[in-house]
């Protein structure tokens, strides 16, 4: 009985650290004087560092848009490739600090949250670099399903420089969403 007590202070150290507001990785700024209006929308993943979530998906699709409380809604779509079967989570994003920094937790999950920071972004709002709290996620977003490769190699730069294993990045098929979009 005596380790009742133990067992709901640890339960609670690990809550309040599961919510704690998710950063940045050191040394990785995020974007300033950003829009959430101009951000909403369909964004296709062009490349992802490997993570448990979207292992094995294909025709990756992450879709944003406002929501009456000032935070931002969440669809994440991905096509299993072994299967063909559609994945979908829902999910939330919040701002962390100010709504001009590119800043957000993002939770599929309750109370749980992870980081979701935008480092990188053009000024028509096309292509994205965004990162977790840690070196551990990245991604490639584009607005079409493919990425100009001058924008490409330029975030590659850019998140090499900041510590990240682009080396490990997965190249995202999206040949499925090319012939819908063109029509075919």
């Amino acid at each position: 009985m005596r380790l009742w007590p133990l067992t709901l202070i640890t339960a609670t150290a690990c809550l309040l650290v599961a919510c704690n507001t998710p950063r940045p990785p050191e040394g990785v700024k995020v974007v300033n004087n950003f829009n959430a209006a101009r951000y909403t929308g369909v964004w296709y993943e062009i490349a992802r560092l490997d993570n448990r979530f979207e292992r094995g998906l294909i025709n990756v699709t992450a879709e944003y848009g406002m929501r009456k409380d000032g935070a931002i809604s969440v669809t994440n779509r991905g096509q299993d490739k072994a299967s063909g079967r559609w994945k979908a989570s829902n999910g939330v994003a919040r701002f962390t600090g100010s709504p001009q920094q590119a800043a957000l937790k993002v939770s599929f999950f309750g109370p749980f949250y992870g980081g979701y920071n935008i480092i990188a972004l053009d000024e028509e709002y096309r292509h994205a670099l965004v990162c977790g709290p840690n070196r551990d996620y990245l991604w490639l977003l584009s607005r079409q399903p493919t990425l100009p490769e001058s924008v490409k190699q330029a975030w590659l730069k850019q998140a090499a420089a900041a510590g990240f294993p682009v080396q490990r990045l997965i190249w995202v098929d999206q040949a499925d969403n090319l012939r819908r979009l063109n029509g075919r």
